[in-house]
């Protein structure tokens, strides 16, 4: 099974999934508005370092899901 067929399935199966990946996807939406800034205040990039964190971390939890899946499902 491909990576974009497990994706899928664990969208409509896995509610975890699913709410890790809406996190993710509103985290990528608040970083993509904070870099159409010219410039950023220490504030701004203190902000848009913890997002970055934050955002990575849900991508990991992610990555970390798909790679269970394969494990029970070969």
């Amino acid at each position: 099974m491909k990576e974009q067929e497990i994706i899928e399935k664990l969208l409509e199966e896995n509610e975890e999934f699913r709410k890790v990946s809406e996190e993710h996807h509103k985290l990528d939406d608040l970083l993509t508005e904070i870099d159409k800034k010219v410039y950023l205040t220490p504030e701004e990039e203190v902000e848009r370092k913890k997002l970055q964190k934050q955002k990575l971390l849900k991508k990991d939890r992610m990555a970390e899901m798909i790679r269970d899946f394969r494990q029970t499902n070969p």
